[in-house]
């Protein structure tokens, strides 16, 4: 169960975050303000307590705090981000981490991993190799995760950009999965919620304490995780969407 969450302000340079799907436009400041602001209301109903850190304008995609560090039981990690605009972004992560853990690990040059990347079952970490989490930073990452008694998988990717952009674990051993995950042998062990490519972008569900959020506006999501007996909260992140996020980019949860 998770008690703690911490959440980014985004910042009015957004609209310049990093994006591979530049048909969908720039996002509206102001209304990525009124989802990120609906975002920690769905996550608060969850039962946890939400940590808002300011607006960074330095950085584009410092809303996305999932990425600048791993949040473990027993540690934090701070990651070292591929993108080159997100690499000095961790410095701002480390104070709030602080106030929640004295054991905490970082991600060194060359290693790049970003949190995105990252997938918590149990005691298991996959990783995905991707084109912002080098081998060096699996490596790393392995080796930190053995110091305290976890696991790490890694899990090469083809098409997507993060792990977590396909695939999401929503306990019970239930596994949100579409794309090129589908077939994945590392992931045959648990039941499959496919998702079907026209909605591919709701593969990215949070798993929040027995409740599942789901994006606004993926009606065949929805109903497969209701059907799987999870209470449900929809939250709209269309604005996030155009700079390649999504749920979980946007809270780091623990």
């Amino acid at each position: 169960m998770f008690q703690h969450t911490i959440v980014r302000t985004p910042c009015k340079n957004v609209l310049e975050g990093i994006t591979s799907a530049p048909e969908l436009g720039k996002p509206d400041y102001e209304k990525a303000l009124q989802q990120h602001a609906c975002y920690i209301e769905a996550l608060k109903q969850c039962g946890v307590d939400v940590t808002v850190l300011p607006a960074n304008d330095e950085y584009p995609d410092s809303c996305f705090v999932e990425d600048v560090a791993v949040l473990t039981r027993k540690c934090a990690i701070i990651t070292n981000p591929g993108a080159p605009s997100r690499n000095g972004e961790t410095a701002g992560i480390i104070d709030a981490v602080k106030k929640f853990y004295t054991d905490i690990e970082y991600i060194r040059n060359p290693g790049t991993l970003e949190g995105g990347d990252v997938m918590m079952v149990g005691d298991t970490f996959y990783v995905g190799r991707s084109a912002r989490t080098n081998a060096e930073g699996i490596r790393q990452f392995g080796e930190i995760l053995n110091k305290y008694g976890f696991e790490c998988v890694e899990v090469p990717l083809e098409k997507v950009l993060h792990l977590k952009t396909g695939v999401n674990y929503i306990e019970n051993n239930n596994l949100l999965v579409s794309g090129e995950f589908i077939e994945k042998e590392c992931f045959q062990k648990f039941n499959h919620i496919v998702i079907p490519e026209s909605e591919a972008y709701a593969a990215n569900c949070i798993w929040m304490n027995g409740t599942v959020i789901v994006p606004e506006g993926f009606p065949t999501v929805l109903k497969a995780v209701q059907d799987a007996g999870y209470p449900t909260i929809t939250v709209d992140t269309s604005e996030f969407r155009k700079i390649d996020g999504g749920l979980s980019c946007l809270s780091l949860r623990f």
